[in-house]
């Protein structure tokens, strides 16, 4: 899949060894999203498990996609981890949305997040999900910019060398509502365990 967007960055696909590669590279410059999230910088093969990664047991999606972005010269500045209709139908889960360090305040998040929100919706998204770990401070203050609400906190999560809280986070598109989101997501519902 490819396009181009307002900030004339190339999106595709990834999967293959040279993009494993790449992505491999692309997580190593970027220390601190990692140590916030999983307590340390990422491992050796952090894109191989995360390409290859599998949901947790009892979950299922539509589809998973990778989306990397590059800039004119070529270079991966942005990825994507989204999973289509996940845990119900109409559910799109943002994984990972990680723009190369040196991009940081550039807006280019909020631009390629612009048009990812409408690419899903176009493919069916009725509601876009993902989880921020408290304590990462500009994710907690990013999200909620975009229209993100917390539906619940989740403790005991862990991630690399971590045990983490995570707030899940939920944003309707197209006239959709939370509380309709809630209905289809029990797992989501305040007080569920």
């Amino acid at each position: 899949m490819y396009g181009r967007d307002s900030s004339d960055t190339r999106q595709l696909e990834l999967g293959g060894l040279a993009d494993e590669a790449e992505l491999q590279h692309f997580f190593e410059q970027a220390p601190d999203y990692f140590i916030a999230v999983n307590g340390e910088p990422a491992t050796p093969t952090e894109a191989r498990e995360e390409l290859q990664g599998d949901l947790p047991a009892g979950w299922s999606c539509s589809r998973l996609y990778w989306l990397g972005y590059r800039d004119a010269a070529g270079q991966l500045v942005a990825v994507v981890n989204i999973a289509a209709d996940l845990l119900a139908a109409g559910a799109w889960h943002i994984g990972l949305l990680l723009v190369h360090t040196r991009l940081h305040g550039s807006g280019l998040a909020r631009r390629l997040h612009t048009e990812l929100e409408a690419w899903a919706l176009g493919k069916g998204a009725q509601w876009l999900r993902l989880t921020v770990v408290v304590g990462n401070a500009k994710a907690e203050r990013f999200w909620p910019k975009l229209g993100y609400v917390q539906v619940r906190t989740r403790e005991g999560i862990t991630m690399g060398r971590q045990v983490n809280t995570v707030s899940i986070q939920v944003k309707a598109l197209a006239g959709g509502r939370i509380d309709e989101y809630l209905e289809r997501v029990e797992r989501d519902r305040p007080g569920t365990p």
